[in-house]
């Protein structure tokens, strides 16, 4: 796999940073996630491919374990304010003193320097102060996050791991390594860039939910079905809006032009009248195929078993994890292999873990005694 040797220490938090760990393990990398003692491990679900190791850090003892481990390891994931880790004496300028190659990946809301950086959020603030939610709602209706998809997993995790992977690359020029700061702020904003752009030419000027791609055009939004399912329409081009008339079965002719954005309001209640003739399937039949850009709203399990997706193998099904996507981008000679194990408990690799950085088992004995570190190995069902 592309990633494989690759070494990560990923300190146990919440979702974003889970997720750029679990991206780093399915590529390749060997990930130990450094839990905390007595926790619940990784309540986000992302710890497909990883090992625990159970470690105090907030005991000089337990923070001398992670400074040995970060001695022999490529990268290093925290996810904490600005701050924390240097109160444990672990931040990047002891631990990069002591590996010159390592990378610090620093995951956090809002950055490690500005005003809010040791101040609490979670994705609905990140998204809110880098301007994307202003943009996202019903046309007369608060803003509304679409879950906690953007500012998370993609201005988060997933900007964090494109810096590492970034990291790593120029390491194999300079063999140094260098800190990360993977602001979800500033990355939610980054993911925007066209929506930056693209306001300076006018595309944005109507209020919320009355522009082109915010749900605003008759052909570029949802309609309900008459079995209570949903069609998604995007027929933005001329010859893609000409089939999405002729499949509802309408006249061009008799219709204003599809750009008089003054009839969108009226031309949004004519289609809604004519998809809540037919079901979803009914839909499914007339569009598939055609480039009217016209496609089902799929619940997740209808994605896992749509043609389109069972033909590429879009999903992956296992015993322990269940049906999820399977990892993207796919790569020709090297793709991911997602791990079909169960996730770990927490401490369960503990020891094997020191052993493999050169703990003896007199220093693993007196750790344990000490209640620096926890180990719980499963035990066998008889």
């Amino acid at each position: 796999m592309a990633l494989q040797g690759i070494s990560v220490l990923e300190l146990a938090g919440l979702a974003p940073g889970p997720y750029c760990g679990m991206v780093l393990a399915d590529f390749g990398a060997r990930v130990v996630r450094v839990d905390r003692l007595g926790s619940r491990g990784d309540v986000s679900f992302l710890a497909r491919g990883k090992r625990s190791l159970a470690v105090d850090l907030k005991r000089p003892q337990g923070a001398a374990v992670l400074r040995r481990l970060c001695a022999r390891t490529d990268v290093v994931l925290e996810p904490f304010r600005h701050g924390v880790m240097e109160k444990l004496q672990l931040g990047p300028e002891i631990l990069q003193k002591e590996n010159p190659k390592l990378i610090y990946a620093r995951l956090s809301g809002f950055g490690q320097s500005g005003r809010f950086s040791r101040v609490a959020g979670h994705d609905i603030n990140y998204l809110a102060l880098s301007g994307v939610l202003s943009k996202i709602g019903r046309s007369g209706e608060n803003p509304y996050p679409p879950l906690n998809l953007l500012a998370d997993f993609g201005g988060g995790g997933l900007m964090c791991t494109l810096g590492i992977l970034m990291a790593l690359f120029e390491r194999t020029r300079s063999g140094k390594g260098q800190v990360i700061d993977a602001s979800m702020v500033e990355g939610t904003a980054y993911l925007s860039s066209f929506l930056w752009e693209s306001q300076q030419l006018g595309m944005w000027e109507q209020p919320r939910g009355q522009n082109l791609l915010d749900g605003g055009a008759p052909f570029y939004t949802t309609y309900k079905t008459a079995d209570g399912g949903f069609m998604a329409v995007g027929a933005l081009e001329p010859q893609f809006y000409k089939l999405l008339i002729k499949g509802l079965g309408l006249k061009s002719d008799e219709l204003p032009h599809q750009m008089s954005m003054s009839d969108w309001p009226e031309m949004k209640k004519r289609f809604a009248d004519v998809f809540a003739k037919k079901t979803k399937a009914e839909w499914c039949q007339i569009f598939d195929g055609t480039d009217a850009c016209v496609t089902p709203v799929l619940t997740f399990e209808e994605a896992a078993h749509h043609d389109h997706n069972k033909e590429r193998g879009s999903f992956i099904t296992e015993e322990e994890h269940g049906v999820s996507p399977r990892p993207a981008p796919l790569l020709s000679d090297t793709p991911a292999t997602p791990s079909s194990k169960r996730d770990p408990f927490v401490g369960e690799h503990t020891e094997e873990i020191l052993r493999e950085f050169g703990f003896s088992q007199v220093e693993i004995n007196q750790l344990t005694s000490d209640k620096i570190i926890e180990s719980n190995k499963p035990r066998a069902n008889l």
